[in-house]
């Protein structure tokens, strides 16, 4: 017998064993008569195999009761467990759905608006194009390298509806094989980006990225996700997804090479988790590519930092001044407040 919230299945065997009792026959008399193993009959009894036509027509000789009622009842048996299992399931979906935060999704257009709980979970699981919810804790699913501030449960489930929505527009995205050589040679190019605006470099990225294999997203950020970016591979392509969380051009530019750092050195390619090491490696990949440590640190020798020599030095390595202003006061080397002028401000769609 299976149970849900509203529905009881109950297997015809129950009705078997009430005809054998009713009959004082034994499973053992009962398995020759119906020249069947006494092992099938202890399952057919217990609902643990199904009853088939063959078995039915069986049932009549023996029992005396006509076939049709037996594979009628069978097929209630087989209606009631879709039933009882579609029930349960909703519940531990509605359960799930509580961690997404699903009236920030609907506000993007995400998700159709409701407050019901049964359509939300129905509406996530056409979202993310899977039957039930918990198939997003799948490492099949879920196999993302990203950029984040911090880790939570519900943080876990925002970045997967995150990713998932970077990666629906990524389908849409046409990109050539993916070549990793052509990245790397492209590094340069990119950085030079960081002196323009957003409305200069966006699309000119998003080509170039294209043209390397990888699908470049702008997506707005999701309460609770604590992202920045994420890298992932999607079939022929490699997804990068960027969130201009109310950003400073710094904070921008070095999540971007954190993800392409991924890319470059090989982490989304693993068979495992992206570890805290890859993350560390990705971070001081991005550090050096933007500002090489050893400019940075003749820069430091050589000078008290002040606007004019921090916009000096930026000019002479080709970055955006804010960038310098960004890891000095990372390295703390300046305080926290000094130059934020400096710094650039993006609100990218």
């Amino acid at each position: 017998m299976i149970t849900s919230k509203t529905y009881i299945a109950i297997p015809p065997g129950a009705t078997i064993k009430e005809q054998l009792s009713y009959k004082g026959m034994t499973q053992k008399e009962f398995s020759v008569r119906m020249s069947m193993s006494e092992k099938h009959i202890s399952k057919l009894i217990n609902g643990e195999v199904q009853l088939t036509p063959d078995v039915a027509e069986r049932l009549e000789l023996v029992l005396d009761v006509p076939a049709r009622f037996w594979n009628n009842l069978e097929a209630i048996y087989r209606e009631k467990i879709a039933k009882v299992k579609a029930e349960n399931e909703m519940e531990t979906d509605i359960n799930i759905a509580k961690n997404l935060p699903y009236a920030e999704m609907a506000k993007f257009g995400w998700v159709p608006e409701t407050r019901n709980s049964v359509a939300r979970v129905t509406n996530l699981r056409k979202f993310f194009r899977v039957v039930s919810l918990p198939v997003l804790e799948n490492s099949q699913i879920n196999k993302i390298a990203c950029r984040r501030l911090a880790i939570s449960e519900k943080g876990d489930f925002a970045l997967m509806a995150w990713a998932n929505k970077v990666k629906l527009i990524a389908d849409g995205i046409s990109t050539a094989p993916i070549d990793i050589k052509k990245l790397s040679r492209s590094l340069q190019e990119i950085r030079k980006m960081t002196n323009q605006t957003p409305e200069q470099f966006c699309e000119p990225l998003k080509d170039l990225l294209a043209s390397c294999g990888i699908a470049l997203v702008f997506l707005p950020h999701l309460k609770g996700s604590f992202l920045q970016g994420a890298t992932f591979l999607n079939g022929n392509k490699i997804v990068l997804g960027l969130t201009a969380r109310g950003d400073n051009a710094d904070k921008f530019w070095f999540s971007l090479f954190h993800e392409l750092a991924h890319i470059t050195l090989g982490h989304i390619e693993k068979a495992g988790e992206i570890t805290e090491q890859d993350e560390k490696a990705a971070d001081f990949w991005a550090c050096d590519i933007l500002i090489p440590k050893t400019d940075l640190d003749t820069f430091l020798l050589l000078h008290t930092p002040s606007r004019q020599s921090i916009c000096t030095f930026a000019n002479d390595i080709g970055v955006a001044p804010g960038i310098v202003v960004g890891r000095l006061q990372f390295e703390k080397k300046i305080r926290f407040s000094d130059f934020n002028d400096l710094k650039e401000h993006y609100e990218i769609a």
